[in-house]
């Protein structure tokens, strides 16, 4: 609690008070990277609060991904949390770029350090949020029955968590194992000698096929539209290495706050046809070598904006896929014709298109031969039935806007957030929602955090929206509500932003584009993410915040029985 500011109402009451009670100041929903430093700075500050996850326990994304390969894309050090230089100096990232295991093991220390269990609350999916108007609060159904009410409700449900499976006849009748990649048993799952089927080649799929080409008997691939990678080239971080990070944190945390992406890497700053072919691929050769998406973010500018100078560099990219591909037919097929290299989400990948050299993979283009159905043995295409063992789903998520979906939220009318964002999400700075008052959302729909590092820009989000109800507290205000008004003029600025880049051409989850989610089948652009990069970002809604939260409409029309509350404990 910094000095000066007034205590929050309801102070926090012990762990017995708190499993009994129904009724808190903040509900947060969700256990994951954003929800877990949502609540550290709700706790910091003393305010009755919980957090509600469906899982078992926490972790998010780093709980259910635990399939094979399941590791960041963000260098390991740049993902973990800024806010303590106590944590940045006792954890040891053992690699570049971690897996699974440890970073959840990171997510669970970081929750025993700062004693932030006894505020969670799990196997507690809530199945609706019904704002209030006559009591001025938020009404929460949770699975298990219990109705809890609260102030404000603050939504870290995460980008991609909730998984989407193909619409294929006879899924349940297959007599062996299948899963979707985000519910990867706890268990092992043994693939000696079988016969595997993985359906898709997104990031993910990208991961796994890696991993276990050299592990399964018989791997095959089943792919509708191919996707640019290229080399994580990961590798362990010494005890040397590992002290020269915490030496320079401050400075990696000041290069992520630079980069447009939120990542150690920063664009080059030259002009693409100010440097010769030559200078061009000199510059490529070195990034497609390093560790990371510098061979994304460190290139010229011009590659996101620009069709030629994105069509040579895809060239380029191309060029060493048939390098590492040995069959010039399974070579073609891996490359995406229908989109440039980094105008989407660029999966990072270890031994990917190697493993296509290998005599036990398989790879079907099922945008030739379709995929009919599921069998009680297999998958039948067009042309012919295949026999598995195991059946991977890697066929995505209903991103963005799944999770806000999958709650049925009502807000002033009882109009449903659902039938609001039907084509589309329109927000507030990606954090607030006109009509939704007090609905706090860090990572929302158009906000920075989507289209960049993803702890970076939680950070931001989540100390945005404390700041926020801190002024609140301060106040007496006990509401606050964006009007349609700047809520239209942001809307706006992100559709804007969209039409500058190369991006607005993508069949990606950063548009909108699940064509396995009922309603997004004929791809419709939705404009989910703020794409103006981490400064323009961070810029605009400090701005807000300058301007005394201009475009939220604040009052104060509590229950007699809280404004009593708020005055007594603002004259502590």
């Amino acid at each position: 609690m910094t000095e000066g500011t007034k205590t929050p109402p309801d102070k926090t009451p012990p762990d017995k008070a708190r499993r009994d009670k129904s009724h808190y100041e903040v509900i947060v929903i969700g256990a994951g990277v954003a929800g877990i430093y949502q609540i550290k700075r709700l706790a910091d500050l003393g305010v009755d609060a919980t957090m509600l996850d469906g899982a078992p326990d926490l972790g998010g994304t780093w709980y259910r991904n635990r399939y094979p390969g399941a590791r960041f894309d963000s260098e390991s050090y740049t993902y973990g949390y800024s806010f303590s230089r106590e944590l940045l100096n006792e954890w040891h990232w053992k690699e570049r770029f971690s897996g699974q295991p440890e970073n959840l093991r990171y997510l669970n220390h970081v929750a025993d350090k700062f004693d932030l269990r006894k505020y969670m609350q799990f196997n507690a999916k809530v199945e609706a949020a019904q704002f209030d108007e006559a009591e001025h609060l938020w009404r929460l159904r949770v699975a298990d029955g219990r109705e809890l009410t609260c102030r404000f409700v603050i939504l870290a449900i995460g980008l991609l968590s909730t998984p989407t499976l193909p619409r294929l006849e006879g899924m349940e009748s297959f007599k062996g194992r299948s899963f979707h990649t985000f519910y990867w048993p706890h268990e092992p799952v043994e693939m000696a000698g079988k016969k595997v089927a993985i359906i898709g080649t997104g990031a993910t799929a990208i991961q796994v096929i890696g991993e276990i080409a050299d592990k399964v008997g018989e791997l095959t691939v089943f792919q509708r539209r191919p996707n640019w990678a290229a080399p994580l080239n990961n590798g362990p971080i010494s005890d040397e290495e590992m002290a020269d990070i915490r030496a320079r944190y401050d400075d990696i945390f000041a290069a992520c706050a630079r980069s447009p992406g939120g990542f150690e890497h920063e664009p080059d700053r030259r002009g693409f046809y100010e440097v010769t072919r030559e200078e061009r691929l000199a510059l490529w050769e070195k990034l497609y070598d390093e560790p990371g998406f510098g061979i994304w973010l460190s290139n010229f500018r011009e590659i996101f904006t620009d069709e030629a100078a994105n069509a040579e560099f895809s060239a380029y990219i191309a060029e060493r896929i048939r390098r590492r591909v040995k069959d010039p037919v399974t070579a073609e097929k891996l490359i995406p014709k229908d989109h440039g290299f980094g105008v989407q989400r660029v999966p990072l990948e270890t031994n990917y298109f190697e493993a296509y050299n290998r005599d036990n993979v398989h790879l079907v283009d099922i945008s030739e031969t379709p995929l009919e159905r599921v069998t009680e043995t297999g998958l039948r295409t067009s042309v012919r039935d295949y026999d598995f063992d195991i059946i991977i789903y890697s066929t995505g998520f209903d991103a963005i806007t799944g999770a806000f979906d999958q709650i049925d939220i009502s807000g002033i009318g009882g109009e449903k957030l659902f039938d609001k964002w039907q084509d589309g999400p329109s927000t507030f700075l990606g954090m607030l929602v006109h009509g939704f008052p007090n609905l706090l959302m860090p990572t929302g729909p158009q906000s920075g955090s989507a289209s960049t590092n993803f702890p970076r820009g939680i950070e931001t989000g989540v100390n945005w929206c404390t700041d926020l109800l801190q002024h609140m507290w301060d106040r007496g205000y006990t509401s606050a509500d964006p009007t349609f008004a700047a809520q239209e003029r942001w809307s706006a600025h992100v559709t804007k932003m969209y039409a500058i880049m190369l991006m607005r051409k993508a069949k990606s989850w950063f548009t909108g584009y699940n064509s396995n989610v009922p309603g997004h089948e004929h791809g419709k652009v939705r404009y989910f993410v703020y794409n103006g990069g981490t400064p323009k970002y961070v810029a605009a809604i400090n701005d807000v915040v300058a301007k005394g939260y201009e475009g939220i409409v604040f009052a104060s029309n509590a229950r007699p029985s809280v404004q009593r509350a708020l005055r007594s404990s603002a004259a502590e």
